[in-house]
């Protein structure tokens, strides 16, 4: 079954933030977000804006490129029903 892409994204942030250790309060604060918006990020909720999604991977110290291009991979897998990164916990 295929994800939303509001999943996706939320998942491969959950995954870079809790990689580098931080919490999900921390990096609420280095993105300039809420922490419950931040939540809702993680869980595939909301849809971001692309300024959201830059103050996302500057937090994460990553350049929004890297997390376009895991999402396009995790969407090209989706659609070919492989396992994901993003996938695993």
């Amino acid at each position: 079954m295929e994800r939303q892409i509001e999943t996706l994204f939320g998942a491969i942030v959950r995954r870079h933030r809790e990689e580098s250790g931080i919490s999900q309060e921390d990096f609420a604060d280095r993105a300039g977000i809420h922490r419950t918006y931040q939540s809702s990020i993680e869980r595939g909720k909301v849809q971001v804006s692309i300024g959201i999604a830059q103050k996302l991977a500057t937090a994460l110290g990553i350049p929004l490129s890297h997390l376009w291009s895991e999402l396009e991979a995790e969407l090209s897998a989706e659609s070919k029903g492989k396992s994901t990164k993003a996938k695993r916990r």
